[in-house]
């Protein structure tokens, strides 16, 4: 994509949400089975959406909570191959946590615990802040001029 041109596509931003939210979930499944899943006898949807699960008071809530950051760094190489432009990691990190936020409503009303709050404004910083040094990182990167004629 040519970074200077500025074309307004919401089908693409619907599909880049839809991407960066699936894949966000497919993680911290993968992460929750790693951790979470060794510790309890059967794994659900209490440790994704529950606000309670979310505890520093037991092992088992340390797990989720790990399994919560690790799955935000992994969104910011999500965010580097998916959205590509550092000015937007902010607004799809946002959108994940949001996203998250009225689905944890939806399952469990609204999070009093203040463990789930941090644990989750610390997801959104990880993920839009490492999202951004990384698209920086590529976007400032020399592009390579090779000659197209190596015999003259």
């Amino acid at each position: 994509m040519f970074y200077g041109s500025v074309v307004w596509d919401p089908w693409l931003i619907v599909a880049q949400i839809v991407c960066i939210q699936c894949l966000y979930y497919l993680t911290l499944g993968v992460f929750m089975a790693i951790f979470v899943g060794t510790r309890v006898s059967r794994m659900s949807l209490v440790y994704f959406f529950d606000y309670a699960a979310v505890t520093i008071s037991t092992v088992t809530g340390w797990c989720v909570i790990a399994s919560f950051l690790l799955s935000s760094i992994a969104g910011a190489g999500f965010l580097l191959y998916l959205i590509e432009r550092a000015k937007k990691c902010l607004d799809f990190s946002a959108t994940v946590y949001i996203i998250h936020l009225c689905i944890c409503i939806l399952y469990g009303g609204w999070p009093s615990s203040i463990t789930w709050w941090v644990v989750n404004g610390t997801g959104l910083a990880i993920m839009a802040l490492l999202g951004e040094y990384l698209c920086i990182k590529r976007e400032l990167r020399e592009i390579p001029i090779s000659r197209l004629r190596s015999s003259v």
